[in-house]
């Protein structure tokens, strides 16, 4: 059995145009407790694809119409945030490692065993799961941001820089008083208990923000 269950919103989406393989993988899977969604063509994964769908992609690299990278890329385009694990024969490494360096999660050579494509998949939706999570606090970081005023901005933006109450007071020309109303409702609407989680949560959205 795999080490850690998906979550039940999760499919593993094989993409292979060999039938053989393709059931026998989807088998293997779902009998260690994943979803599996098989498809022979990368138009069939695509017709279903949709902006929520939450697991991975296993996708062979070698497919007749559009290939496997030729879907890799068409899925970078469309931004889509599944994570994706090539399955490749002897001759398609070189093509792998090129995906690799394209945002591709891993790749595995055909013949595969099953404790190696368990662990693959493992770590694929823990991953999905995991940058699911940060997008969705990113969205909601956003969202209390635009519910500040402009001043309450202006003292968060100097909060983050690391400057102290009565410098910020000093700046904006207001009273230290003042600047505490201000920061404890910025506090209060970023729906952070210390500093350190505001100053975590605002870099996390704004890569660029300094903190002195």
């Amino acid at each position: 059995m795999s080490g850690l269950p998906a979550a039940p919103d999760q499919i593993v989406h094989v993409v292979d145009d060999d039938e053989a393989l393709r059931d026998s993988l989807a088998w293997m899977l779902e009998a260690n407790g994943y979803t599996v969604a098989a498809h022979a063509s990368a138009d069939s994964f695509l017709v279903g694809l949709t902006d929520g769908m939450t697991g991975c992609v296993l996708l062979d690299v070698r497919m007749p119409g559009m290939s496997g990278l030729e879907l890799f890329e068409e899925l970078q385009r469309r931004r889509c945030g599944l994570p994706v694990v090539f399955i490749t024969g002897h001759g398609d490494v070189p093509m792998a490692v090129s995906a690799l360096k394209q945002g591709a999660v891993d790749f595995i050579e055909k013949p595969f065993g099953e404790q190696d494509m368990l662990r693959l998949v493992e770590h694929c939706l823990k991953l999905e799961s995991e940058t699911r999570g940060k997008r969705q606090q990113e969205a909601e970081t956003a969202r209390r941001l635009a519910q500040l005023t402009q001043r309450e901005r202006e003292v968060l933006d100097l909060i983050i820089v690391g400057k102290l109450n009565k410098q910020i007071a000093d700046v904006l020309g207001i009273s230290i008083k003042t600047v505490e109303v201000h920061r404890a409702r910025v506090m209060e609407k970023m729906g952070a208990h210390s500093l350190a989680e505001l100053v975590q949560n605002i870099v996390s959205l704004e890569p660029g923000a300094v903190v002195r």
